[in-house]
Protein backbone atom coordinates (compact mmCIF):
# COMPACT_ATOMS: atom_id res chain seq x y z
CA UNK A 1 0.00 0.00 0.00
CA UNK A 2 1.41 3.35 -1.03
CA UNK A 3 1.39 5.76 1.93
CA UNK A 4 1.87 9.52 2.03
CA UNK A 5 5.33 8.94 3.46
CA UNK A 6 6.15 6.74 0.46
CA UNK A 7 4.93 9.47 -1.89
CA UNK A 8 6.98 12.14 -0.13
CA UNK A 9 10.08 9.93 -0.24
CA UNK A 10 9.73 9.13 -3.94
CA UNK A 11 9.24 12.80 -4.83
CA UNK A 12 12.30 13.66 -2.76
CA UNK A 13 14.39 11.38 -4.99
CA UNK A 14 13.49 13.29 -8.18
CA UNK A 15 16.72 15.39 -8.06
CA UNK A 16 18.69 12.14 -7.77
CA UNK A 17 16.94 10.74 -10.84
CA UNK A 18 17.53 13.96 -12.74
CA UNK A 19 21.25 14.00 -11.93
CA UNK A 20 21.69 10.40 -13.06
CA UNK A 21 19.60 10.81 -16.21
CA UNK A 22 19.19 7.96 -18.71
CA UNK A 23 22.27 6.26 -17.20
CA UNK A 24 19.80 4.72 -14.75
CA UNK A 25 17.74 3.03 -17.43
CA UNK A 26 20.79 2.07 -19.51
CA UNK A 27 22.20 0.28 -16.46
CA UNK A 28 18.78 -1.24 -15.77
CA UNK A 29 18.46 -2.77 -19.25
CA UNK A 30 22.04 -4.08 -19.22
CA UNK A 31 21.41 -5.68 -15.87
CA UNK A 32 18.04 -7.17 -16.80
CA UNK A 33 19.21 -8.65 -20.09
CA UNK A 34 22.30 -10.13 -18.41
CA UNK A 35 20.15 -11.91 -15.81
CA UNK A 36 17.06 -12.55 -17.95
CA UNK A 37 18.23 -12.90 -21.56
CA UNK A 38 14.89 -14.51 -22.48
CA UNK A 39 13.40 -11.01 -22.45
CA UNK A 40 15.43 -10.23 -25.57
CA UNK A 41 12.71 -12.19 -27.37
CA UNK A 42 10.25 -9.50 -26.23
CA UNK A 43 12.09 -6.18 -26.20
CA UNK A 44 13.05 -4.40 -29.40
CA UNK A 45 16.83 -4.65 -29.25
CA UNK A 46 17.22 -2.05 -32.00
CA UNK A 47 15.73 0.54 -29.66
CA UNK A 48 18.27 -0.55 -27.05
CA UNK A 49 21.18 0.01 -29.44
CA UNK A 50 19.94 3.40 -30.61
CA UNK A 51 19.23 4.56 -27.04
CA UNK A 52 15.58 5.29 -27.75
CA UNK A 53 14.10 2.82 -25.28
CA UNK A 54 16.33 3.72 -22.28
CA UNK A 55 15.53 7.41 -22.82
CA UNK A 56 11.81 6.70 -23.08
CA UNK A 57 11.84 4.60 -19.90
CA UNK A 58 13.75 7.26 -17.99
CA UNK A 59 11.23 9.91 -19.04
CA UNK A 60 8.37 7.63 -17.96
CA UNK A 61 9.94 6.96 -14.55
CA UNK A 62 10.64 10.66 -13.98
CA UNK A 63 7.07 11.56 -14.98
CA UNK A 64 5.66 8.93 -12.62
CA UNK A 65 7.77 10.17 -9.71
CA UNK A 66 6.75 13.75 -10.42
CA UNK A 67 3.01 13.02 -10.63
CA UNK A 68 2.77 10.13 -8.20
CA UNK A 69 0.28 12.10 -6.11
CA UNK A 70 -1.85 13.03 -9.15
CA UNK A 71 -1.85 10.06 -11.50
CA UNK A 72 -4.77 11.34 -13.56
CA UNK A 73 -2.23 13.52 -15.34
CA UNK A 74 -0.61 10.34 -16.67
CA UNK A 75 -3.79 8.64 -17.94
CA UNK A 76 -2.97 9.28 -21.58
CA UNK A 77 0.60 8.05 -21.20
CA UNK A 78 -0.55 4.93 -19.34
CA UNK A 79 -3.00 4.03 -22.10
CA UNK A 80 -0.41 4.63 -24.82
CA UNK A 81 2.14 2.39 -23.09
CA UNK A 82 -0.46 -0.25 -22.22
CA UNK A 83 -1.52 -0.51 -25.86
CA UNK A 84 2.11 -0.97 -26.88
CA UNK A 85 2.64 -3.59 -24.17
CA UNK A 86 -0.32 -5.63 -25.38
CA UNK A 87 1.16 -5.75 -28.87
CA UNK A 88 4.18 -7.50 -27.27
CA UNK A 89 1.92 -9.79 -25.20
CA UNK A 90 3.45 -8.52 -21.93
CA UNK A 91 2.32 -10.65 -18.98
CA UNK A 92 1.99 -9.89 -15.21
CA UNK A 93 4.97 -12.03 -14.16
CA UNK A 94 7.26 -9.93 -16.33
CA UNK A 95 6.46 -6.91 -14.17
CA UNK A 96 8.03 -8.74 -11.22
CA UNK A 97 11.25 -9.21 -13.19
CA UNK A 98 11.33 -5.56 -14.27
CA UNK A 99 10.59 -4.38 -10.72
CA UNK A 100 13.40 -6.46 -9.25
CA UNK A 101 15.99 -5.10 -11.67
CA UNK A 102 14.76 -1.52 -11.28
CA UNK A 103 15.20 -1.63 -7.50
CA UNK A 104 18.60 -3.32 -7.79
CA UNK A 105 19.67 -0.69 -10.33
CA UNK A 106 18.80 2.14 -7.93
CA UNK A 107 20.67 0.32 -5.16
CA UNK A 108 23.77 -0.20 -7.30
CA UNK A 109 23.92 3.31 -8.77
CA UNK A 110 23.15 5.24 -5.57
CA UNK A 111 24.15 3.02 -2.63
CA UNK A 112 24.50 5.93 -0.20
CA UNK A 113 21.15 7.52 -1.04
CA UNK A 114 19.24 4.27 -1.40
CA UNK A 115 18.39 3.80 2.26
CA UNK A 116 15.87 1.31 3.60
CA UNK A 117 13.16 4.02 3.61
CA UNK A 118 13.88 4.92 -0.01
CA UNK A 119 13.85 1.28 -1.05
CA UNK A 120 10.55 0.67 0.73
CA UNK A 121 9.01 3.72 -0.93
CA UNK A 122 10.13 2.73 -4.43
CA UNK A 123 9.01 -0.87 -3.98
CA UNK A 124 5.56 0.40 -3.01
CA UNK A 125 5.54 2.96 -5.83
CA UNK A 126 6.56 0.42 -8.45
CA UNK A 127 4.00 -2.03 -7.10
CA UNK A 128 1.26 0.56 -7.56
CA UNK A 129 2.40 1.34 -11.11
CA UNK A 130 2.65 -2.35 -12.04
CA UNK A 131 -0.85 -2.98 -10.70
CA UNK A 132 -2.20 -0.14 -12.84
CA UNK A 133 -0.64 -1.52 -16.01
CA UNK A 134 -1.59 -5.13 -15.25
CA UNK A 135 -5.22 -4.07 -14.75
CA UNK A 136 -5.40 -1.87 -17.87
CA UNK A 137 -3.63 -4.42 -20.05
CA UNK A 138 -5.72 -7.27 -18.66
CA UNK A 139 -8.87 -5.37 -19.59
CA UNK A 140 -7.54 -4.77 -23.12
CA UNK A 141 -6.65 -8.44 -23.58
CA UNK A 142 -10.07 -9.56 -22.34
CA UNK A 143 -11.94 -7.00 -24.42
CA UNK A 144 -10.21 -8.04 -27.64
CA UNK A 145 -10.56 -11.76 -26.96
CA UNK A 146 -14.32 -11.39 -26.39
CA UNK A 147 -15.01 -9.62 -29.69
CA UNK A 148 -15.99 -11.34 -32.92
CA UNK A 149 -12.76 -12.59 -34.48
CA UNK A 150 -10.76 -11.77 -31.36
CA UNK A 151 -8.05 -13.85 -29.75
CA UNK A 152 -5.48 -14.02 -26.91
CA UNK A 153 -1.73 -14.47 -27.18
CA UNK A 154 -0.04 -14.65 -30.57
CA UNK A 155 -2.02 -16.06 -33.51
CA UNK A 156 -0.56 -17.46 -36.72
CA UNK A 157 -1.17 -15.68 -40.02
CA UNK A 158 -0.19 -16.48 -43.59
CA UNK A 159 0.99 -13.97 -46.19
CA UNK A 160 -1.83 -13.77 -48.74
CA UNK A 161 -0.26 -11.08 -50.92
CA UNK A 162 2.87 -8.93 -51.17
CA UNK A 163 2.59 -5.72 -53.18
CA UNK A 164 5.23 -3.01 -53.80
CA UNK A 165 3.74 0.46 -53.26
CA UNK A 166 6.85 2.53 -54.08
CA UNK A 167 10.63 2.25 -54.17
CA UNK A 168 10.78 1.65 -50.41
CA UNK A 169 7.32 0.55 -49.23
CA UNK A 170 5.70 -2.87 -49.67
CA UNK A 171 2.27 -3.96 -48.46
CA UNK A 172 1.62 -7.37 -46.90
CA UNK A 173 -1.83 -8.88 -46.46
CA UNK A 174 -2.09 -11.44 -43.65
CA UNK A 175 -4.92 -13.98 -43.37
CA UNK A 176 -5.38 -16.22 -40.31
CA UNK A 177 -4.03 -19.76 -40.72
CA UNK A 178 -7.02 -21.13 -38.81
CA UNK A 179 -9.41 -19.68 -41.39
CA UNK A 180 -11.45 -17.77 -38.83
CA UNK A 181 -12.56 -14.16 -38.73
CA UNK A 182 -10.34 -11.40 -37.41
CA UNK A 183 -11.15 -8.66 -34.95
CA UNK A 184 -11.87 -5.17 -36.26
CA UNK A 185 -9.84 -2.11 -35.38
CA UNK A 186 -9.95 1.65 -35.32
CA UNK A 187 -8.24 3.43 -38.22
CA UNK A 188 -4.82 4.52 -37.02
CA UNK A 189 -4.07 1.40 -34.95
CA UNK A 190 -1.20 -1.01 -35.54
CA UNK A 191 -0.52 -4.75 -35.62
CA UNK A 192 2.12 -6.39 -33.44
CA UNK A 193 4.02 -8.79 -35.74
CA UNK A 194 6.45 -11.47 -34.49
CA UNK A 195 9.05 -13.30 -36.56
CA UNK A 196 12.28 -15.13 -35.98
CA UNK A 197 14.46 -14.03 -38.90
CA UNK A 198 16.91 -16.62 -40.13
CA UNK A 199 20.27 -16.09 -38.48
CA UNK A 200 18.82 -14.10 -35.58
CA UNK A 201 19.39 -15.29 -32.03
CA UNK A 202 16.10 -13.87 -30.78
CA UNK A 203 12.55 -13.27 -31.95
CA UNK A 204 11.75 -9.85 -33.38
CA UNK A 205 8.48 -8.05 -32.61
CA UNK A 206 7.50 -4.88 -34.40
CA UNK A 207 4.39 -2.73 -34.64
CA UNK A 208 3.18 -1.78 -38.11
CA UNK A 209 0.26 0.52 -38.84
CA UNK A 210 -2.73 -1.12 -40.47
CA UNK A 211 -2.98 0.56 -43.85
CA UNK A 212 -6.57 0.12 -44.94
CA UNK A 213 -10.07 -0.07 -43.49
CA UNK A 214 -10.98 -3.24 -41.51
CA UNK A 215 -12.90 -6.02 -43.27
CA UNK A 216 -13.10 -8.83 -40.68
CA UNK A 217 -11.16 -11.23 -42.94
CA UNK A 218 -7.51 -10.17 -43.03
CA UNK A 219 -5.07 -7.38 -42.23
CA UNK A 220 -2.81 -5.23 -44.37
CA UNK A 221 0.37 -3.51 -43.23
CA UNK A 222 2.72 -1.43 -45.40
CA UNK A 223 6.39 -1.53 -44.45
CA UNK A 224 9.24 0.78 -45.39
CA UNK A 225 12.59 -0.83 -46.09
CA UNK A 226 15.20 0.81 -43.90
CA UNK A 227 18.77 1.18 -45.17
CA UNK A 228 20.63 -2.07 -45.84
CA UNK A 229 22.92 -2.77 -42.90
CA UNK A 230 21.09 -0.20 -40.78
CA UNK A 231 20.51 -1.53 -37.27
CA UNK A 232 16.99 -0.14 -37.55
CA UNK A 233 16.30 -2.27 -40.61
CA UNK A 234 16.61 -5.83 -39.30
CA UNK A 235 12.90 -6.59 -39.50
CA UNK A 236 11.98 -4.42 -42.48
CA UNK A 237 14.70 -5.87 -44.69
CA UNK A 238 13.73 -9.39 -43.69
CA UNK A 239 10.11 -8.70 -44.59
CA UNK A 240 11.06 -7.20 -47.96
CA UNK A 241 13.68 -9.78 -48.92
CA UNK A 242 12.54 -13.04 -47.35
CA UNK A 243 8.85 -12.99 -46.39
CA UNK A 244 6.81 -14.21 -49.35
CA UNK A 245 3.27 -15.32 -50.16
CA UNK A 246 2.51 -18.49 -48.22
CA UNK A 247 4.97 -17.76 -45.41
CA UNK A 248 3.70 -17.40 -41.85
CA UNK A 249 4.05 -14.84 -39.09
CA UNK A 250 2.50 -14.42 -35.64
CA UNK A 251 0.45 -11.41 -34.60
CA UNK A 252 -1.32 -9.92 -31.63
CA UNK A 253 -4.72 -8.22 -32.00
CA UNK A 254 -4.61 -4.62 -33.26
CA UNK A 255 -3.69 -1.99 -30.67
CA UNK A 256 -2.81 1.68 -30.39
CA UNK A 257 -4.34 4.90 -29.07
CA UNK A 258 -3.66 7.04 -32.16
CA UNK A 259 -7.09 6.63 -33.74
CA UNK A 260 -9.44 8.69 -35.84
CA UNK A 261 -12.04 10.46 -33.69
CA UNK A 262 -15.17 11.28 -35.65
CA UNK A 263 -16.14 14.76 -34.50
CA UNK A 264 -18.06 15.56 -37.67
CA UNK A 265 -15.64 18.35 -38.54
CA UNK A 266 -13.13 18.88 -41.37
CA UNK A 267 -10.20 16.47 -41.24
CA UNK A 268 -6.57 17.08 -42.21
CA UNK A 269 -4.22 14.11 -42.64
CA UNK A 270 -0.54 15.11 -42.69
CA UNK A 271 2.23 12.58 -43.28
CA UNK A 272 5.92 12.38 -44.06
CA UNK A 273 7.45 9.31 -45.70
CA UNK A 274 6.04 6.02 -44.44
CA UNK A 275 3.95 8.01 -41.96
CA UNK A 276 1.21 7.82 -44.57
CA UNK A 277 0.36 4.21 -43.59
CA UNK A 278 -2.13 4.97 -40.79
CA UNK A 279 -3.50 7.79 -42.94
CA UNK A 280 -4.52 5.23 -45.57
CA UNK A 281 -6.66 3.44 -43.00
CA UNK A 282 -8.29 6.71 -41.95
CA UNK A 283 -8.80 7.85 -45.54
CA UNK A 284 -10.27 4.50 -46.64
CA UNK A 285 -12.60 4.48 -43.65
CA UNK A 286 -13.81 8.01 -44.39
CA UNK A 287 -14.45 7.03 -48.02
CA UNK A 288 -16.36 3.92 -46.94
CA UNK A 289 -18.50 6.06 -44.63
CA UNK A 290 -18.95 8.72 -47.34
CA UNK A 291 -17.75 11.33 -44.88
CA UNK A 292 -19.53 14.60 -45.66
CA UNK A 293 -17.02 17.10 -44.30
CA UNK A 294 -13.94 18.33 -46.21
CA UNK A 295 -10.86 16.13 -46.01
CA UNK A 296 -7.35 17.43 -46.75
CA UNK A 297 -4.54 14.98 -47.46
CA UNK A 298 -1.02 16.43 -47.16
CA UNK A 299 2.02 14.27 -47.86
CA UNK A 300 5.76 14.88 -48.13
CA UNK A 301 8.42 12.47 -49.33
CA UNK A 302 11.83 12.52 -50.99
CA UNK A 303 10.75 12.16 -54.60
CA UNK A 304 8.17 10.64 -56.93
CA UNK A 305 9.67 7.15 -56.66
CA UNK A 306 9.00 7.10 -52.93
CA UNK A 307 5.44 8.36 -53.21
CA UNK A 308 3.29 5.45 -52.02
CA UNK A 309 -0.47 5.13 -52.65
CA UNK A 310 -0.52 8.14 -54.99
CA UNK A 311 -3.04 6.69 -57.45
CA UNK A 312 -5.19 5.20 -54.72
CA UNK A 313 -5.50 8.51 -52.85
CA UNK A 314 -6.43 10.37 -56.03
CA UNK A 315 -9.05 7.71 -56.83
CA UNK A 316 -10.93 8.64 -53.63
CA UNK A 317 -11.68 12.17 -54.81
CA UNK A 318 -14.92 10.90 -56.29
CA UNK A 319 -16.05 9.51 -52.92
CA UNK A 320 -14.94 12.35 -50.65
CA UNK A 321 -14.71 16.13 -50.60
CA UNK A 322 -10.97 15.55 -50.81
CA UNK A 323 -8.12 17.96 -51.54
CA UNK A 324 -4.60 16.58 -52.02
CA UNK A 325 -1.33 18.48 -51.54
CA UNK A 326 2.10 16.91 -52.11
CA UNK A 327 5.68 18.00 -51.48
CA UNK A 328 8.81 16.38 -52.96
CA UNK A 329 12.20 17.25 -51.53
CA UNK A 330 13.73 16.34 -54.88
CA UNK A 331 11.25 17.09 -57.66
CA UNK A 332 12.27 15.34 -60.88
CA UNK A 333 10.07 17.54 -63.06
CA UNK A 334 7.20 19.95 -62.95
CA UNK A 335 4.14 17.99 -61.87
CA UNK A 336 0.72 19.46 -61.29
CA UNK A 337 -0.20 19.64 -57.61
CA UNK A 338 3.35 18.95 -56.40
CA UNK A 339 5.32 21.54 -54.43
CA UNK A 340 9.11 21.50 -54.15
CA UNK A 341 11.08 21.29 -50.91
CA UNK A 342 9.90 20.90 -47.33
CA UNK A 343 6.23 21.00 -46.39
CA UNK A 344 5.38 24.67 -45.97
CA UNK A 345 1.78 25.16 -44.87
CA UNK A 346 1.82 28.91 -45.45
CA UNK A 347 1.44 28.23 -49.17
CA UNK A 348 -1.90 26.46 -48.71
CA UNK A 349 -3.17 27.97 -45.45
CA UNK A 350 -6.26 29.47 -47.06
CA UNK A 351 -7.45 25.98 -48.01
CA UNK A 352 -6.97 24.49 -44.53
CA UNK A 353 -9.69 24.39 -41.82
CA UNK A 354 -7.48 26.17 -39.29
CA UNK A 355 -10.33 27.20 -37.00
CA UNK A 356 -12.34 23.98 -36.75
CA UNK A 357 -10.42 21.09 -38.31
CA UNK A 358 -8.88 18.05 -36.62
CA UNK A 359 -5.25 17.52 -37.66
CA UNK A 360 -3.56 14.10 -37.69
CA UNK A 361 0.24 13.88 -38.04
CA UNK A 362 2.53 10.91 -38.64
CA UNK A 363 6.13 10.76 -39.79
CA UNK A 364 9.68 11.27 -38.52
CA UNK A 365 9.94 13.18 -35.24
CA UNK A 366 11.67 16.16 -36.85
CA UNK A 367 9.00 16.36 -39.53
CA UNK A 368 6.17 16.31 -36.99
CA UNK A 369 7.81 18.95 -34.81
CA UNK A 370 8.31 21.13 -37.89
CA UNK A 371 4.68 20.77 -39.01
CA UNK A 372 3.18 21.09 -35.54
CA UNK A 373 4.97 24.38 -34.96
CA UNK A 374 3.60 25.69 -38.26
CA UNK A 375 0.08 24.68 -37.25
CA UNK A 376 0.40 26.39 -33.88
CA UNK A 377 1.73 29.51 -35.58
CA UNK A 378 -1.26 29.47 -37.94
CA UNK A 379 -3.60 29.40 -34.93
CA UNK A 380 -4.53 25.72 -34.61
CA UNK A 381 -5.14 24.77 -30.96
CA UNK A 382 -2.80 22.07 -29.63
CA UNK A 383 -5.70 19.80 -28.60
CA UNK A 384 -6.76 19.56 -32.25
CA UNK A 385 -3.35 18.21 -33.29
CA UNK A 386 -2.99 14.43 -32.91
CA UNK A 387 0.15 12.49 -33.75
CA UNK A 388 1.62 9.00 -34.01
CA UNK A 389 5.27 8.23 -33.42
CA UNK A 390 6.89 5.04 -34.72
CA UNK A 391 9.10 3.71 -31.91
CA UNK A 392 9.42 4.71 -28.23
CA UNK A 393 7.15 7.63 -27.42
CA UNK A 394 8.40 11.16 -26.96
CA UNK A 395 6.72 14.53 -27.01
CA UNK A 396 6.46 16.42 -30.28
Amino acid sequence: MLSQQHIDTVKATIPLLASAGPAITEHFYQRMFAHNPELKHVFNMTHQRTGGQPAALFNAIAAYATHIDNLEVLTGAVMRIAHKHTSFNIQPDQYDIVGHHLIETLRELAPDAFTQDVEEAWVAAYGQLADIFIKVEGDLYAERAAQQGGWKDFRRFRVASKTPESDLVTSFVFEPVDGGAVIGYQPGQYLGVKLHPKGNEFDEIRQYSLSTTPNGKHYRISVKREGAGDIKGVMSNYLHDHLNVGDEIEAMPPAGDFVFKDKQTPVVLISGGVGLTPMQAILDTLAKQQYSHPVSYLHACAHQGQHSFKEHVNSLKGQLNLSVHTWYEQADNEEEGVLNGMMQLEAIKDSLPLTDGEFYLCGPVGFMMFVKQQLLTLGVEADRIHYELFGPHQEV
